[in-house]
């Protein structure tokens, strides 16, 4: 498998594609008035405590306010898995402890409804492995103090977001800071030291935590770290550059959230390009594309440092032609903010996003098998084979999260029914965001929960339409011209003068003249006189206005 970055900047906007095989499997954006806030750290104030959810609202000077569980105020040391598996997990999600648990709506909004979606409060605070499963996460609940016993409202607190405002919901927030960097991730509320599980070698993992700890003793240096994969085999000085990092960032933090009144920025996550070459890069990409220069010359700095063999493959993109339209991304963009998706059998998905979840429909479409087998059960598992690969695709692109419902064509044999999952399950596995597939009938369904931080490609770069207000449907022309009617009923006898106006969309002007010239006949019967309808384009297709003449 081949991987490619490609990074499109201006002034105004900033834009990452990840390619596999020459297929988007990743988008990234950021604009300069929509900057992301997930890493960022506030000193914030509680503007309000909800002892009935365990919960809190603080004041982080944003357009609403963070949403802060008990559990991310009290998480306990012993939450922290020894061994992390990163970089599966993003490394603010390994240090917060968070585990594969899909909780898309991660709260109430700021009137205190949590819409039924405040169930994975304490789940999302558990250990990254789960030694002691759910036990452990009972006891932990059992022994956490109520959050008006630890918050007041007026209160100051040192907070940091790990999930994005989504809709009508603030940002997710903890009260555990964790600053990532590119071999560490530094955790300065624990005292714990973690080594990636990937690290197998018992040498370099003894190594690298004598390189921690000596840095700790050296510079009373508090505060936990977790050693992330791609620390093995680096220089004693990467690892250092690391730590001596975190301990200046760290001396900012506390200057800062000591001398600055809440709610006020504390620390700034990393332009975007930077945090996704921090987390991302690794010796599987083929090339980095850059089509602005400056951004080029700040990703051959950070290279360098970092992984200053990938150097050569930064290149700088100089033809006028844009980049995104080169390489196939806006295309594939363009695709992604449909409902419906063509696999290239003839088959196609149907992809629904609401509030609670997401729903993915498979059907073969234009496909009809081969003319040599004849089966309808090859022709269904082929879709459904070659539907899992997209679904997942798609899945990564949109950044879709929460509860996800898969229905996929029903098949007769239970192997070809296993197969699928499986390979849903296989697939998956390249997903980077925390995720779980669970075959719920023998109908074709399964519910996958997948973990996000960020808002959704959808409601990135698309606004709800002011026409539909999101349902996505409108009032026939049939149904309006009834409704005139029946207003005419009811203020009929109060219309005064020799004739009535009756001011509608061109669309229901033209149902009046036309198929439902009979209600306007029914009308006039009904006022007693002559009815003038005036077309008016700037009333919406379901509005109308009656006034006398």
């Amino acid at each position: 498998m081949t991987k490619e970055m490609i990074v499109s900047a201006t002034d105004r906007e900033t834009a990452v594609a990840i390619l596999e095989d020459d297929q988007v499997v990743e988008f990234f954006m950021e604009r300069e008035r929509q900057q992301g806030v997930v890493g960022n750290v506030y000193k914030g104030r509680v503007s309000k405590v909800l002892p009935g959810m365990q919960s809190s609202f603080i004041d982080l000077g944003l357009e609403r306010d963070g949403f802060l569980y008990v559990s991310d105020v009290i998480t306990p040391a012993e939450a922290l898995e020894d061994d992390p598996d990163e970089p599966s997990i993003p490394a603010d999600d390994v240090a917060a402890g968070l585990v594969a648990q899909a909780d898309d709506g991660d709260g109430p909004d700021e009137t205190g409804a949590d819409g039924g979606e405040a169930r994975g409060a304490n789940g999302e605070a558990a250990g990254v492995a789960g030694k002691g499963g759910d036990r452990r996460q009972r006891q932990e609940r059992a022994a956490q103090p109520n959050i008006e016993d630890l918050l007041k409202e007026g209160q100051d607190v040192l907070v940091q977001v790990v999930k994005e405002p989504i809709g009508t919901k603030g940002a997710r927030i903890t009260s555990h800071v964790t600053i990532p960097g590119r071999f560490l991730v530094f955790m300065p509320t624990v005292d714990h030291i973690g080594v990636s599980r990937k690290i197998e070698s018992r040498e370099e993992r003894a190594r690298l935590r004598g390189i921690v700890r000596q840095f700790r003793e050296a510079h009373a240096f508090n505060g936990g770290v977790i050693i992330r994969t791609a620390a093995a085999n680096r220089p004693d000085a990467d690892i250092l550059g690391d730590l001596e990092y975190f301990h200046q960032v760290w001396k900012e933090i506390k200057h800062k959230s000591e001398t600055q009144r809440a709610p006020a920025v504390i620390y700034r996550e990393q332009s975007l390009v930077a945090k996704l070459l921090r987390d991302l890069l690794t010796d599987e990409f083929s090339v980095i594309r850059i089509d602005s220069a400056d951004e080029h010359r700040r990703v051959t700095a950070l290279v360098e440092r970092i992984m200053p063999a990938m150097l050569p493959r930064v290149k700088l993109y100089t033809r006028d032609y844009p980049i995104f339209e080169e390489y196939g991304v806006r295309t594939e963009i363009d695709k992604a903010l449909r409902s419906k998706v063509w696999l290239k059998s003839g088959g196609y998905i149907v992809i629904n996003q609401t509030e609670a979840l997401v729903a993915i429909d498979v059907n073969t479409g234009r496909y009809v098998g081969k003319k040599t087998t004849g089966r309808l059960e090859d022709t269904i598992l082929k879709t459904n084979m070659e539907a899992v690969k997209e679904i997942v695709r798609q899945l990564r692109l949109r950044d879709m999260g929460g509860i996800v419902v898969l229905d996929f064509i029903d098949m007769e044999d239970k192997k070809n029914r296993q197969k699928v999952f499986q390979t849903l399950e296989q697939e998956l596995r390249r997903d980077r965001a925390p995720s779980k597939a669970i075959q719920v009938s023998d109908f074709g369904l399964i519910i996958i929960t997948r973990k996000r931080v960020k808002q959704s490609l959808e409601r990135l770069m698309t606004d709800t339409c002011p026409y539909c207000t999101g349902t996505g449907t409108i009032k026939s022309s049939a149904t309006v011209c009834q409704e005139i009617l029946n207003e005419m009923r009811k203020v009929g006898n109060d219309l005064d003068g020799r004739g009535v106006l009756l001011r509608v969309n061109p669309e229901i002007a033209e149902a009046l003249q036309g198929d439902e010239r009979g209600v306007l006949r029914e009308v006039e019967q009904v006022v007693g006189r002559k009815v003038t309808v005036r077309p008016d384009a700037y009333l919406h297709h379901e509005q109308f206005d009656v006034m006398s003449l």
